[in-house]
């Protein structure tokens, strides 16, 4: 009735995913590493006593494309999609069919519930309180089941979008508009929390690029409609409209200040203009690049290697916000 599918790029978490699932599961693993890559998956698919796990690759192309991929090899009505980080909890099989018993045929998909464990004792870093997130998030392909005719109806995820971020809104919001219905189930996993190194919300900062695509496909309310929220752009794109002015205006008063040699004093300092308006565009740039590093330090633990990474990304990740969605708007009007 059921085929667990789980996408990987070969993390050692998916060795725990495996091994928290029911032995009487169908398990398709979509290896989606480069087809060039050696070395085999952190987790032996013939391991004794497990879940009978099949494995097919994907070619690196995404974890859309290899989501697709495994739900066209499976050949039950249902396929559960789970990540290669998440842990499925107790009894997570049999909480699972219990969700997909007796659903009426409009109902497309059904979600499980996450759990974010963070640290006690402590206030949870900003890659925590990230990862945390994911518990609210509307149908997100960390735990999602969906019927595989509703997926043949909609033809599945977009593969266009390339990373983990999106695919499953998008692919939510076309099966809504197809007249189904989504529904949350019963069942629970464990999502750890994890982070990714020192500059992992500034590569998070991509996800702009997909944003242009789901506004293109979806309409200008496609946030209301997937429950996202509306995120810091608008301020982004303030903070490095007011850092460019500034250089540029500290720039030409250099100029200016360069080519007075030759010609006769001048009560006002050449460039005066420029250096005027360059403080104040810098004032502006740095009072709101200072808000947004606040709002990241205050709710967490505030250690020093917490501060320091709060303000060095802080400063980075307004003009790379801008780049990747300038760059995402020019590739979807391509």
């Amino acid at each position: 009735m059921i085929t667990v599918v789980i996408p990987t790029i070969g993390r050692p978490t998916l060795r725990a995913t495996l091994a928290a699932l029911d032995p009487g599961l169908d398990v398709i693993v979509v290896d989606d590493r480069p087809e060039d890559l050696p070395g085999g998956l952190p987790a032996d698919p013939a391991d004794p006593g497990g879940s009978p796990v099949k494995v097919i690759r994907s070619g690196g192309r995404g974890p859309a494309a290899a989501r697709n991929a495994g739900w066209r090899a499976a050949r039950t009505p249902w396929v559960a999609f789970l990540d290669d980080d998440v842990v499925p909890g107790p009894g997570w099989a049999e909480a699972l069919r219990a969700d997909l018993e007796s659903l009426p045929e409009h109902v497309a998909g059904s979600q499980g519930r996450l759990e974010v464990p963070l640290p006690e004792g402590r206030r949870p870093t900003d890659a925590e309180r990230t990862t945390a997130g994911l518990a609210g998030a509307h149908w997100i392909t960390a735990d999602m089941a969906y019927n595989r005719s509703a997926l043949e109806r909609v033809g599945g995820f977009d593969e266009r979008f390339p990373r983990a971020y999106r695919e499953d809104a998008d692919l939510a919001l076309r099966l809504l508009r197809a007249g189904f219905t989504l529904v949350r189930g019963n069942r629970t996993t464990v999502h750890p929390v994890r982070d990714d190194g020192f500059w992992a919300s500034v590569r998070a900062q991509r996800g702009n690029a997909d944003d242009a695509l789901m506004r293109r496909v979806h309409g200008p309310g496609w946030r209301a409609q997937a429950g996202a929220p509306r995120g810091r752009l608008r301020r982004h794109l303030l903070v490095t409209a007011l850092g460019a002015g500034a250089a540029a205006a500290f720039l030409t008063g250099l100029s200016k200040a360069g080519r007075r040699a030759g010609r006769r004093r001048r009560t006002r300092p050449p460039g005066a203009a420029h250096w005027t308006a360059g403080a104040v565009l810098a004032a502006g740039w740095a009072a709101l690049t200072a808000e947004f590093a606040w709002a990241r330090i205050a709710p967490g633990p505030r250690t020093r290697d917490e501060v320091l990474r709060m303000v060095v990304t802080s400063l980075v990740i307004p003009p790379a916000a801008c780049v990747h969605r300038l760059r995402g708007e020019i590739g979807r009007r391509r």
